[in-house]
């Protein structure tokens, strides 16, 4: 610990050594004998001088010996004077190389950041496969009867929106007969019954596994491939999947469930929100992944509305997603056949807000008429293998969900005026379809949808009509 100088012990001195007489410019250091020291005595370890002369240079680069006040000891201490050079100042002096470096690779990354957002948006451009969400190059627009309008008082867009409304016509829409349904997807008819177990609330199945037990059921699963959300679930089902096996008559069986509720939109709704707060219940289910929109998109091959096609993904893949909560089922389910009073009521859901909209993949591998319509729904197929399916549906004030979507949604440079201009040029696409053709027809072409200046209006057209179309 230290106390401080002791009053009895002499300080260091340098020894009176000869000098030459140099001349001194520009010193950072004190000469012995400065003031600021008892007796004058004063030590500096740093020195810092510019010396004139060879012979004062060789003078300071010998070492100083120093003897003690008052007392002289054997102990030598050696003080090191270092010159240094000054400088001029210029403008340049400041910038040393790590600075010019860090600066040199901010900028790199600033261009990357801006090439890559610049690439997005235009990446529509560079696809092999057209996507059905963006406008064709080849469409017409001078076929439909419309010219925009730069009147956009209130009296004239009210006008526009009444004539909107008179034409809204709800006619019961003629359901698909199942034949065609199974002609369309006769895969995925073939893997789901008709008839679930009976001692189960949820809609499961036991399916005979055939190959081999050993190896992993999820290798070629592409959401295990390409949905980090999904990644852990699957390494978990993988270290568990063979205790869940069930084995009878010599043959290994798995369970399959699948969602008890739909979460069906609307986007910008809460849905998120009550996704969470239903995930709560003992008794509910989810998947780590919100949305496998696997009815809308996945099994069309469509990863990306933005995006042309790709793989399809096969409905075992989709059945995948709930194999952790059905193994949950089945564990009830066995307990309850050895006398145990827990029930197997527990239920699985998915939230995937495009079930209640998306119908625009039909444009892939349907004729895409101006006059015609899909020759069958998303929620026909639903229908069709599930008849006893729940839909939650939550819907908000129109004008309020809209420029939600809008804010969340759209590109750079927003503003309530950019909104108005979009939305109004999408009434007046809108409105120039309906003088010819039926809503249903206007709401499911595809090439009107990507005339619009946004798909916000046409996200809440596709839902209106969906309501009114079971």
């Amino acid at each position: 610990m230290d106390e401080g100088p002791d009053p009895q012990r002499p300080l260091l001195r340098p020894a009176p050594v000869p000098r030459p007489t140099p001349c001194l410019s520009g010193s950072e250091g004190s000469l012995p004998g400065a003031r600021g020291w008892p007796g004058g005595a004063m030590a500096h370890l740093h020195y810092k001088y510019s010396l004139l002369s060879s012979a004062a240079e060789e003078y300071h680069k010998r070492p100083l010996p120093l003897q003690l006040d008052y007392a002289p000891l054997g102990v030598f201490a050696v003080l090191e004077v270092q010159r240094e050079l000054q400088r001029p100042w210029t403008p340049m002096s400041c910038l040393r190389r790590p600075k010019v470096y860090s600066f040199i690779f901010g900028l790199t990354v600033i261009f990357l950041i801006m090439a890559s957002y610049v690439l997005s948006s235009e990446r529509k451009g560079l696809l092999l496969t057209p996507s059905p969400y963006h406008a064709d190059s080849s469409l017409n627009l001078g076929t439909l009867p419309f010219n925009f309008s730069s009147n956009k008082d209130h009296g004239h867009i009210t006008q526009v929106l009444h004539q909107i409304l008179s034409k809204v016509e709800f006619s019961p829409r003629k359901l698909p007969d199942l034949r065609m349904l199974v002609h369309s997807e006769p895969h995925m008819f073939s893997v789901i019954p008709r008839h679930f177990l009976p001692d189960v609330k949820n809609p499961c199945w036991y399916e005979q596994l055939s190959g081999n037990v050993s190896a992993d059921p999820y290798r070629r699963n592409l959401y295990s491939l390409y949905s980090r959300q999904s990644r852990a679930t699957f390494q978990y089902l993988r270290s568990s999947f063979r205790k869940h096996l069930l084995f009878r008559d010599g043959k290994f069986f798995r369970i399959r469930c699948l969602p008890y509720f739909y979460i069906i939109g609307q986007p910008k709704c809460g849905t998120t929100d009550l996704y969470d707060r239903l995930r709560l219940h003992p008794d509910v289910r989810v998947t780590a992944l919100k949305e496998p929109h696997w009815w809308t998109r996945k099994r069309f091959g469509i990863i990306r509305p933005s995006d042309g096609l790709h793989a399809r993904y096969p409905v075992e893949d989709y059945l995948d997603l709930f194999d952790l909560p059905a193994h949950q089922i089945q564990d009830r389910l066995l307990a309850n056949s050895s006398g145990s009073s827990n029930q197997a009521n527990i239920i699985i859901g998915e939230a995937s807000a495009s079930t209640m909209w998306d119908n625009n993949a039909w444009a892939y591998f349907c004729d895409n008429a101006t006059e015609g319509e899909p020759p069958f729904l998303i929620q026909d197929f639903i229908h069709a293998l599930q008849p006893e399916a729940r839909f939650i549906a939550i819907l908000r004030d129109p004008v309020e969900r809209l420029y939600s979507d809008y804010l969340y949604f759209g590109m750079a440079n927003k503003s309530s005026e950019d909104f108005h201009e979009k939305v109004w040029e999408s009434v007046q696409l809108f409105d120039a379809c309906l003088q010819d053709f039926s809503m249903r027809a206007c709401v499911y072409n595809s090439s009107l949808n990507n005339a619009m200046s946004s798909h916000l209006l046409s996200h809440s057209v596709h839902s209106f009509s969906a309501l009114h179309s079971s």
